[in-house]
């Protein structure tokens, strides 16, 4: 499996979210991971026990309406459960066995994106090359006579 691609699919879905104004970009991503703790409910291969990790992380993305640290968080845990899944279970998508590999590969990049606040990488990037930024001054490197 390309190690690679799910930090890039991580990436990807951290640009399109700064698409999404705030709050609504956190109101958002709680919903989004609510969803993800769902995702093997219809037949993960846990039996019941898929239900107490939902309940889990309902509650874990409902705190993340008012907190990116619970998304964070929230996608951590998804992160544990797409590894169990991939040890023990079934994938995420039955017709990939590495699914939920590479998903445990994507949900970290997300968290460590929603733990610094889930800033817009576009904002960040138009910041960081507007003209002027990089700019090199010849006053700024004068130094003083000896």
């Amino acid at each position: 499996m390309n190690l690679v691609s799910p930090v890039i699919v991580g990436i990807i879905y951290c640009l399109l979210m700064s698409l999404i104004r705030e709050p609504h970009r956190r109101h958002f991503n709680a919903i989004m991971v609510g969803g993800a703790g769902a995702a093997y409910l219809s037949g993960g291969g846990f039996g019941p026990w898929e239900l107490p990790f939902v309940a889990l992380t309902a509650y874990v993305a409902y705190r993340g309406l008012d907190s990116w640290a619970f998304i964070g968080v929230g996608w951590l845990l998804h992160t544990a459960w797409d590894m169990a899944h991939h040890l023990k279970g079934n994938p995420i998508l039955p017709f990939h066995h590495d699914a939920s590999l590479a998903c445990a590969i994507c949900d970290p990049v997300i968290a460590l994106w929603c733990f610094r606040g889930g800033p817009s990488l576009i904002a960040l990037v138009r910041r960081r090359f507007r003209p002027g930024r990089t700019a090199v001054h010849a006053h700024d490197h004068v130094s003083a006579p000896s």
